[in-house]
């Protein structure tokens, strides 16, 4: 018998929504929700963001009543009275509730998406970045080898440099770097491999049309491409200087690119701290290990 589910993992800044019938992804999409932002100017959970949750579970319940919804880093920042509010407007509305993930328990299944099926022999760090959170995850042969968490993410950073928004930034690579490079800190690990995850970062490179090279490394349908540390620094400090207004009409989301400046940045420093010598972005996300235990 088939069973079809849904995953909506709502982040400080994108929900995200993937619905699978047993192994076959037959619906994503990915749905800008600044609750952070938000959260941080009105000191309280937006109505209207909730409002565009609503719409995004309706959409789910259009090919399933089996739906698992968790939430990422702003839900475990605010308390548990503003939680428990939420969760009684969505039971109220479709009988359902927010589960709040650890950051230690959304890193790790994510991680387990982008190691779990691939053979690689070496250190390879998965990068997982998000709107009010960063992980590492250091893999070697399936193994989890050391892991590390930072508080902050790009909602913080474009919060500092509010330019890293407009077409042309009055901040340069170097200082958004810089700051970057003191709340990270050492970073002891070394892995050839970066991978990008917990977000679409393929989106940014199709819309920026940046070239991007076959993945040679290891097979997987999930990481088709990579590039070099040398087209990333490039591309990296291009994105600082090339209009974002242009990049925005590309898309079918010009919102989401709000916070791509500051993720090329961290990105790009976390790639040099750990001596990476291959960049591989994917759009593998939390859902990509929770889909395991709901089969």
């Amino acid at each position: 018998m088939n069973k079809q589910f849904a995953i909506i993992e709502i982040g400080s800044n994108n929900t995200k929504t993937h619905i699978y019938d047993n192994d076959k992804l037959i619906y994503e999409n990915n749905t800008t929700i600044e609750f952070k932002k938000n959260y941080l100017n009105e000191k309280k959970i937006n109505q209207k963001d909730i409002d565009k949750l609503f719409t995004v579970i309706r959409k789910a319940l259009e090919y399933t009543e089996n739906i698992h919804i968790y939430g990422c880093s702003i839900f475990r920042n605010i308390t548990n009275n503003e939680l428990e509010e939420i969760n009684l407007k969505l039971y109220k509305e479709f009988a359902l509730q927010i589960e709040v993930v650890t950051q230690k328990d959304e890193a790790k299944y994510t991680a387990l998406g982008c190691y779990d099926d691939i053979d690689y022999n070496g250190n390879i760090c998965i990068f997982i970045g998000g709107g009010g959170s960063i992980e590492l995850i250091f893999v070697n042969n399936k193994k989890i080898i050391k892991e590390k968490y930072y508080d902050f993410g790009v909602v913080d950073i474009t919060n500092k440099f509010k330019s890293l928004k407009e077409d042309i930034p009055t901040c340069t690579f170097d200082e958004v770097y810089n700051y970057i490079d003191n709340l990270i800190g050492y970073i002891k690990e070394n892995a050839d491999v970066l991978i990008l995850a917990g977000g679409n970062h393929l989106y940014w490179y199709n819309n920026a049309r940046y070239d991007l090279m076959k993945n040679t490394l290891y097979n997987s349908e999930n990481q088709k491409y990579m590039i070099t540390i040398e087209t990333s620094d490039k591309y990296d400090r291009d994105a600082l200087i090339t209009s974002l207004n242009e990049i925005r009409q590309n898309s079918d989301n010009p919102l989401w690119f709000d916070g791509s400046r500051a993720m090329k940045v961290i990105t790009n420093l976390i790639s040099h701290k750990i001596d990476a010598k291959y960049i591989i972005p994917t759009k593998i996300n939390m859902e990509d290990g929770i889909k395991n235990k709901l089969k």
